[in-house]
C-alpha cells in the first residue's frame, strides 16, 4: 500500500507517534555525529523526491531539500509555472508520469483537492507540504518542539489565537490523536466567511470526543495554558491579502486576539509561545512575546528538518 502523508486524521495515532519519535532520534544522532553522519546517508540512498510548489516557500523548501540530501537521496524542485500543469495538463496525468520517475512527491498546493487528486493517481507516496485546508508537517514539528520544552503533549492545554486557517485545522485533527486540550480564541459571528474555514473540523472533532472548544475571550483561552499559538493573519492566497478594504476589516476583527505579554502572564509559569512563521511583529504577536525566552519559534523551524526526514522515511523507505 502506498503511504501518503496528507492529513493528520488519515494516519493512526501509533504511526504519528512513531514519526515524531523517529524525528527526535534522528535529531539526536544528527547533533551527536555531525551533519555528515554516514548512517543517515544510506537510509534513502538513490531515492528521488519531486517537490512541486504552487506557492512560495522558505522553511518547507529548504527543510525537505536538505532532508533528502542528509538521507542520501536527492530532490527535484518544480515550480508550477515551469510545468505542463500551467498549460492545463491534468493532475492525474502528472501523477502517473512522475510515478515512473521518482520515489515520492511533495507538493505545496493552492487547493487541497489538487493533493487529493495527485494521490489518487500516484503510485508513489504524496506528501502534503501545505494546502489551503491543512498543514500536517508543521503540526508534527510543533508537537515535537513542545515536547522538547515541556514534556509529553498529552493533557496539555494548547491555546490558539486569531485566524481560523489551515494550520488550525491540523491542530484540531491532532487533538484526538495526541490527547491534548485545544482552546481556540477566534472571532465568533464576525460575518466574515474567512473565519468559517475550521467549522466543519471543529464539529467533527467534537463528535469524535476531542477536547476542543471555541471561546470569544482570548484571556479565557490563555488562562492556565501550557502553549500559546498563533499564525499569520494573511496566509498566501487569502482573499483579504490583496483587498485593502477586506484586509482592514479583518485586522479590526482580529486585533483583540493578538498574543501579548498580558496573555502570556495568564498562562502557566512554564508556558511557551510558538508560531509556524513567517511572523509579523505587532500584528498577530507582540515583539516582546516572540522575541522572549518563552518563544520556541526557531526551535520549531529547526525541527521542520527532522520531522521532514521522519515523514520521508515513514512514507518512502
Amino acid at each position: 500500500m502506498v503511504k501518503h502523508f496528507i492529513d493528520i486524521d488519515n494516519i493512526n495515532s501509533k504511526e504519528l507517534r512513531e514519526i515524531i519519535d523517529l524525528a527526535k532520534k534522528i535529531k539526536k544522532e544528527h547533533k551527536e555525529k555531525g551533519r555528515s553522519y554516514k548512517k543517515h546517508k544510506s537510509l534513502l540512498e538513490n531515492k528521488s523526491l519531486a517537490m512541486i510548489f504552487e506557492k512560495t516557500s522558505t522553511r518547507t523548501r529548504v527543510s525537505f531539500d536538505v532532508a533528502m540530501n542528509h538521507l542520501g537521496g536527492h530532490s527535484i524542485i518544480m515550480n508550477k509555472a515551469d510545468m505542463q500543469l500551467v498549460k492545463g495538463e491534468s493532475t492525474s496525468d502528472t501523477a502517473k508520469v512522475l510515478s515512473r520517475y521518482v520515489d515520492g512527491i511533495m507538493i505545496r498546493a493552492i487547493s487541497h483537492q489538487t493533493i487529493l487528486d495527485l494521490a489518487q493517481s500516484s503510485e508513489v507516496p504524496v506528501i502534503n507540504a501545505l494546502s489551503d485546508f491543512s498543514h500536517p508537517c508543521q503540526i508534527l514539528a510543533s508537537i515535537m518542539t513542545i515536547e522538547e520544552h515541556i514534556g509529553s503533549i498529552q493533557n496539555k492545554k494548547i491555546a490558539w489565537f486569531g485566524d481560523a486557517n489551515n494550520v488550525l485545522n491540523s491542530y484540531i485533527q491532532g487533538a484526538k490523536k495526541f490527547n491534548y486540550k485545544l482552546v481556540m480564541a477566534i472571532p465568533i459571528n464576525s460575518n466574515l466567511k474567512e473565519f468559517d474555514l475550521c467549522d466543519s473540523e471543529i464539529k467533527k472533532a467534537q463528535m469524535a470526543g476531542s477536547d476542543v472548544t471555541v471561546v470569544s475571550d482570548p484571556k479565557e483561552a490563555a488562562k492556565d495554558a501550557d502553549v500559546l499559538v498563533t499564525d499569520t493573519w494573511f496566509s498566501m492566497g487569502d482573499s483579504s491579502e490583496y483587498n485593502d478594504a477586506l484586509k482592514h476589516k479583518k485586522l479590526n476583527v482580529l486585533t483583540p486576539y493578538r498574543v501579548t505579554s498580558e496573555l502570556m502572564n495568564l498562562a502557566n509559569e512554564n508556558a511557551i509561545f510558538t508560531h509556524c512563521l513567517p511572523a509579523y511583529r505587532g500584528v498577530e504577536v507582540e515583539a516582546d512575546v516572540i522575541d522572549s525566552d518563552k518563544s520556541v519559534v526557531f526551535d520549531e523551524a529547526e525541527n521542520r528538518l527532522h520531522i521532514q526526514k521522519a515523514i520521508l522515511l515513514w512514507s518512502m523507505s
